[in-house]
């Protein structure tokens, strides 16, 4: 999952190769596709003879002449041979990656009669006199709406509702896997916020919470602030939400390891779109004190006409207390964290030299960062993690899972940081955040924003 993020920009292959049964066999394999500049990935054993091991070995490419390339150069080899050439990411998404499924059984008779006619008549009968049961009576207590327009798609931006289909299935994969939460992607072809919010109003009564995902900055704030003005079940923007909450984690845990204090570190976030507005909301909340946040033209400050919409001139009137301005090389001098949510390789190792001694570096602009790790940290940096590490994959199927359990209405700051700090307590001692794979975690976030929930009903 990471490595799909790491290199989102390439493409997938899998080759099945068959090779000598030699001790530097692979390792010729290995050789060749590095001198080719192809990337490896998994790689399984398939088969075994007398002579030969099979292998499929999943391959990151940058072009398609670097495949052909790479298939001659390992076939130039003496008694190596590419047996396949497979497009296993095609092949994952054909048909389409989710489905709706019966959660019983209907295998007589008798169970088509409690389904459907005469039985479903009891249930609904219930339900007209007790509407709050709908969400235990029927799927909405655990179904989730994931709607988007298609206008900034993790790291493709503006792609469109079809072209961002396969994102809002996948994210649908994750919740259901993570969370047994069943997903509805649901696709608004609109940029018009009022016929974004009304169509979600319409609907609302089927699902349990609303995720809008993939919206662009500054539509998405609109679209939240007027569906949460007038639906009675919680409203996520994860792109928002999500990012920043895993960012509290991760910034918890690294005070903790590095022993800076919260409120002494000047931190700059580069980025005012959602997820740096949402970020940067966030901290303040939690009780970090001195930010400034960037965009393009540079450093957001009271007063500053050019480039500016209602929700970066707020958030301006919360930060930047000392007005700074200028561009982000100017500003990032001096600052203590430097949190990118922004685009491709625009800090320099020169400007993580210019920040405070033994900064910390969350470059997580997807798919490129804004700095690559081993040079943030060849420049002075005491930690340095990019979106493969910190990703809003962490908290969201927690965060969904213990808002559902709860019946909340609204997602509160206090589930959010009851969900960051949880975050930060199961990574392990050499680890910023946990592994997302054990779903022990998001258990354990589900428990912990349930509870958080429930004390401020």
């Amino acid at each position: 999952m990471q490595e799909a993020e790491k290199y989102a920009h390439k493409i997938v292959k899998k080759l099945r190769i068959r090779l000598p049964d030699l001790p530097s066999a692979f390792g010729r394999v290995a050789m060749e596709l590095g001198n080719q500049g192809a990337m490896l990935g998994d790689i399984r054993k398939v088969h075994v003879t007398s002579h030969y091991i099979t292998r499929d070995i999943i391959i990151f490419f940058d072009k398609e002449k670097q495949i052909s390339d790479s298939v001659f150069a390992i076939e130039k080899l003496k008694g190596y041979r590419v047996l396949s050439i497979d497009d296993v990411v095609m092949e994952i998404h054909e048909g389409g990656k989710i489905a709706m499924t019966p959660r019983v059984k209907m295998e007589t008779l008798s169970d088509l009669r409690m389904i459907y006619t005469p039985g479903v008549a009891q249930a609904c009968n219930y339900i007209l006199e007790n509407p709050e049961a709908a969400r235990k009576y029927t799927s909405i207590g655990n179904t989730v709406c994931i709607a988007t327009n298609g206008s900034a798609v993790l790291g493709l931006g503006n792609i469109g509702v079809l072209a961002g289909m396969p994102v809002m299935e996948g994210k649908s994969v994750i919740l259901n896997k993570m969370a047994g939460v069943s997903c509805i992607p649901i696709l608004i072809d609109s940029n018009d916020a009022d016929r974004i919010v009304d169509t979600l109003e319409t609907i609302s009564k089927t699902f349990g919470i609303i995720m809008i995902e993939d919206i662009g900055a500054p539509l998405c704030f609109e679209v939240e602030e007027k569906l949460e003005e007038r639906v009675s079940i919680p409203v996520f923007h994860d792109d928002q939400h999500g990012t920043a909450t895993v960012i509290l984690a991760a910034l918890i845990k690294t005070l903790k390891v590095t022993g800076k204090k919260m409120e002494k570190v000047r931190i700059i976030i580069n980025g005012a779109g959602a997820a740096g507005i949402a970020t940067c909301r966030m901290l303040l909340e939690y009780g970090f004190m001195n930010i400034v946040i960037c965009d393009r033209k540079g450093a957001l400050y009271r007063g500053r006409k050019e480039n500016m919409n209602p929700y970066k001139k707020a958030i301006a009137a919360l930060t930047n207390e000392a007005c700074e301005r200028g561009t982000l090389k100017e500003v990032i001098e001096k600052k203590d964290i430097f949190i990118g949510v922004s685009s491709p390789n625009l800090v320099s190792k020169d400007m993580v030299r210019s920040m405070n001694k033994a900064p910390i570096v969350f470059a997580l602009a997807n798919p490129v960062p804004e700095i690559f790790i081993q040079d943030a940290t060849d420049a002075g940096a005491a930690m340095a993690l990019d979106g493969r590490t910190i990703n809003n994959c962490l908290v969201f199927p927690g965060l969904i899972r213990g808002a559902l359990d709860a019946c909340a209405s609204r997602i509160t700051y206090s589930m959010k940081f009851r969900a960051a700090e949880v975050l930060a307590s199961l990574a392990g001692k050499h680890e910023i955040v946990p592994n997302f794979m054990l779903q022990t975690i998001h258990r354990r976030i589900a428990e912990e924003v349930r509870g958080a929930a429930l004390e401020t009903c």
